[in-house]
């Protein structure tokens, strides 16, 4: 269902139980609130990306990609400060499968806008997983001081400093291929 369908049910039911109050139907008028509230909530926060998240949470990648396929328009679906969260978390179960593809999920994540600095992080750790796997150095490098600039909690600490140790074996690998040559 669109939001804007949402928001009209939503101010319809809030109507009706104004009118249900008014005629001295509290029961029904406080049930007609409930669900207006929460048809509200799901104008903000989408039903089928709450369900995905506790799916990845639980490390159940199938169902969390069944959910997330229920949203075919996330433009008309999902309100807009979601839009960059559908593509992390696309790109989270894309980066399972075939990491290379998950690169443009995450980079349109990040261009369409995460408000949380952990989220940003995990994006950028992401994309510096990615850039190593293709072997840019220099782009992993500066993928990872963002992730460390953003990782405001040391959430990804751990994660970060063994991506750091993995670059630095890498360039140990390119050195010894390098000079059996």
């Amino acid at each position: 269902m669109s939001n804007l369908v949402r928001l009209i049910i939503g101010f319809a039911l809030v109507g009706a139980a104004v009118a249900l109050f008014i005629f001295g139907h509290w029961g029904w008028g406080l049930l007609a609130v409930f669900f207006s509230i929460c048809l509200f909530i799901t104008y903000f926060y989408n039903e089928n990306m709450l369900i995905a998240q506790w799916y990845l949470r639980k490390d159940n990648m199938d169902k969390a990609a069944v959910f997330l396929g229920r949203i075919t328009h996330y433009e008309t679906q999902l309100n807009r400060m979601q839009h960059g969260y559908f593509n992390l978390l696309i790109g989270l179960i894309e980066s399972r499968t075939a990491p290379m593809k998950s690169e443009k999920y995450f980079k349109a994540a990040l261009n369409l806008g995460l408000h949380m600095d952990h989220n940003i992080a995990l994006a950028k750790l992401s994309l510096a997983g990615i850039a190593m796997a293709k072997r840019n150095k220099r782009e992993a490098q500066m993928y990872l001081a963002d992730a460390k600039k953003a990782d405001k909690n040391k959430l990804l600490a751990d994660q970060i400093k063994q991506m750091k140790d993995q670059l630095g074996m890498l360039d140990r690998q390119t050195q010894v291929r390098y000079s059996h040559r």
